[in-house]
């Protein structure tokens, strides 16, 4: 029994759910929600600053020429998910009701996260490089390709797609401000400090655990705190989540076998499971106050939460395994 739950069973994860838990259900005030916001700010610019001085910069370069690589998550995020997501939501309405199949529909059409992609990538031992640039290319092309894509097949339910732009601009600057530069800033230093960080292994793994449980937390407060499950009874969140669960494990078996498919290799698929499986709520919550009606806006924001949440749970236990591997 104990060789079992420790394969199965990661410290990580059940510290993950906990800390779930404990942003549903500790009511955090503006001020302590403004600090944690800073607090996971701050980590995420650690997290790509340390990424910057791990990487060589050849292996940078590698990973930007990897064109499967790089065209499966694209069509993973911006083709594939998109029209599962029709299906989906068409499937779901009568179970759910509109507005939370408009959400499911919202969720397909939205970028890559690009801190847990990369965060799960590194632990799962995969191309770190290559998931770096795919989850950037990603929410830099979603800053324009996700309000067009609601304009186009959510009409009814958007009343805003054109300030979509303005924040896909505020997005685009978030990016670059708090993504790429610290990454930059890394690989200028990655000459004289690269082969210390690579030489532990614990720093990379303190930082990317670390940036997502305090992301999860902020995330989860704040949703609870503007209220976001006032409005959605317990059985629509327990059909959410069946829903989700089917909706994630469809994208991870085709990312999958898409890159064996690709000939991509192990570490390739990795990134491309990673990246490719997942929706961004940084992303999603904000764009969605711009694209919808504040009526509306709300329970739309719920799927997204709930898949968020999920992605993160299963992926951390995905990420566990592959690591595991030979």
């Amino acid at each position: 029994m104990r060789r079992v739950l420790s394969r199965w069973v990661d410290p990580f994860v059940v510290t993950l759910v906990l800390v779930m838990v404990l942003g549903l259900v500790v009511p955090v005030a503006p001020g302590a929600q403004r600090v944690v916001d800073v607090a996971a700010d701050v980590a995420v610019t650690v997290l790509f600053l340390v990424y910057g001085m791990r990487l060589s910069t050849r292996e940078v370069w590698a990973g930007l020429r990897n064109w499967r690589l790089q065209g499966g998550v694209l069509a993973a995020t911006y083709v594939v998910f998109p029209l599962l997501g029709l299906g989906v939501a068409w499937a779901i309405t009568p179970l759910v009701g509109g507005p939370l199949a408009a959400g499911m529909l919202y969720l397909s059409l939205l970028p890559s996260t690009v801190q847990s992609s990369v965060a799960f990538t590194s632990v799962a031992r995969g191309n770190v490089a290559g998931a770096i640039c795919g989850a950037t290319v990603s929410n830099v092309l979603g800053m324009v390709l996700t309000p067009l894509l609601v304009l186009w097949l959510m009409s009814d339910a958007q009343g805003g797609a054109a300030a979509g732009a303005g924040h896909g601009l505020g997005g685009l600057r978030t990016v670059l401000l708090q993504l790429l530069l610290p990454f930059v800033v890394g690989q200028l230093l990655q000459p004289w400090v690269g082969d210390q960080v690579r030489a532990r292994r614990w720093l990379t793994l303190g930082v990317d655990r670390g940036t997502i449980l305090i992301v999860v937390f902020s995330a989860v407060a704040a949703a609870s705190a503007a209220g976001v499950w006032a409005d959605v009874s317990g059985w629509a969140v327990v059909a959410l989540l069946a829903v989700s669960g089917a909706f994630l494990a469809v994208m991870l078996g085709l990312t999958w076998w898409g890159g064996k498919a690709l000939r991509l290799p192990v570490e390739d698929r990795v990134a491309l499971l990673m990246c490719g499986s997942k929706k961004s709520l940084a992303t999603g919550l904000p764009m969605a106050s711009v694209l919808f009606p504040v009526a509306v806006a709300g329970v739309i924001a719920v799927p997204v939460i709930v898949f968020h949440q999920l992605q993160l749970v299963v992926c951390a236990v995905l990420a566990r395994r592959l690591a595991l591997r030979d």
